[in-house]
């Protein structure tokens, strides 16, 4: 019995399965299917269409994933503006514009575009 379980053990430590945690994220893959339509969009603006199209989630998630996908390469960071103005934080804002980038395998999910031009209207 003793055997069997240090054969299980060793099969997981020494098997060929990949050990951590998986880059593969659900959210993820939506905003590349939100992008894919859209074209290019700044992390407020993303989260906005994201809610609406796809299920709740918070904004801090939504700029974690575009972060995460700009160092896996899934996402580019298209431009950065700085847009003045008067806020309760301070003079002005920095849009960081996100587009698509090369390893960004879309599914041409023709349910986005039909749920992006329902809320456009």
């Amino acid at each position: 019995m003793m055997m069997f379980k240090y054969d299980c053990v060793k099969k997981y430590m020494m098997g060929n399965t990949s050990r951590g945690r998986p880059a593969f994220s659900p959210i993820r893959d939506n905003l590349v299917e939100l992008l894919f339509f859209v074209g290019e969009g700044y992390g407020y603006d993303l989260y906005k269409k994201y809610i609406q199209v796809f299920h709740k989630t918070t904004m801090r998630s939504i700029y974690y994933h575009l972060n995460k996908g700009v160092e896996l390469g899934v996402f580019k960071i298209d431009k950065v503006e700085n847009i003045p103005g008067d806020y309760s934080w301070g003079e002005g804002v920095r849009r960081v514009m996100f587009a698509l980038d090369e390893k960004a395998q879309p599914k041409k999910d023709s349910r986005v575009l039909k749920r992006l031009k329902e809320i456009s209207k």
